[in-house]
């Protein structure tokens, strides 16, 4: 990723980090070269910094660069009134600017069976997984990007150790609760109280009113009724003796007191 030349700066406040530069070698030695850049004060280049075609090695740095070499630099840094430089081309996305929930662009370089890893500028692609591509199932990543596609992409999670990147595409699209005009109501759960009983059928209980429970004199009376009845003929004992049901009820309350007393 070649970053455009910057031309016109005069003054190392104008100065940012990764800024692409022409210089001029003033200087070397043993650890590296002085560069003008064209600001008040030159650039240090560290020979580890410098790059030569077709990556030769560096045996001297007096032997890879020349005093009045034009060269191509990206400002590394700025502290302490010092400056340095570098001929290597910055990462557009370097480690420390990786953040988790920030939002990249990036283009697909490689299709999995997993997911599908996209360039987003940094020292390692970043890889979306085939569940974080969108939502719902999705059978092939071939069915949502190809190679080369540009997409947008959240970091999910990152491991400078590990040199990974964690990315979702699923985060950027809107899901059904959040499409304009479509209410998503939550199932509720079937919550029960105690021997499986629903709170609606505990509240039914407690508020139907309950039939009062028969008294001791009221048992006695039926025992006695029960026993008057099996003891004489039904329909011929109520012609003989001509009573209806209400004397027949006094008279064996009245016997079953006077066997009590």
């Amino acid at each position: 990723m070649v970053s455009d030349l910057v031309t016109g700066i005069s003054s190392s406040s104008e100065l940012e980090r990764k800024m692409h530069l022409k210089g001029k070698v003033i200087k070397t030695n043993k650890a590296g070269a002085i560069i003008d850049i064209g600001v008040e004060k030159p650039a240090l280049l560290h020979v580890s910094q410098i790059i030569l075609e077709q990556d030769q090695p560096i045996l001297r740095v007096e032997d890879s660069l020349k005093i009045g070499q034009e060269v191509d630099v990206y400002i590394r840094s700025m502290r302490d009134d010092r400056i340095e430089v570098s001929m290597k081309e910055p990462l557009a996305l370097e480690w420390r600017e990786i953040d988790k929930g920030m939002v990249v662009k990036g283009k697909v370089t490689q299709m999995e069976n997993f997911g599908v890893f996209v360039d987003i500028g940094a020292e390692r692609p970043g890889l979306v997984h085939v569940s974080e591509l969108t939502h719902g199932f999705v059978r092939d990543a071939s069915e949502i990007v190809s190679v080369g596609d540009e997409v947008e992409a959240k970091v999910l999670e990152f491991n400078r150790r590990k040199k990974q990147i964690k990315l979702s595409m699923k985060a950027m699209q809107p899901g059904l609760d959040e499409i304009e005009g479509v209410t998503i109501t939550p199932a509720r759960p079937n919550r029960r109280g105690k021997k499986g009983k629903s709170k609606k059928a505990e509240h039914t209980a407690k508020t139907e009113p309950q039939e009062a429970e028969p008294t001791v004199m009221e048992i006695a009376l039926k025992a006695a009724m029960a026993k008057s009845e099996k003891e004489q003929p039904g329909a011929e004992s109520r012609s003989k003796k001509g009573k209806n049901i209400s004397d027949i009820q006094e008279d064996i309350l009245s016997r079953t007191l006077n066997q009590r007393a």
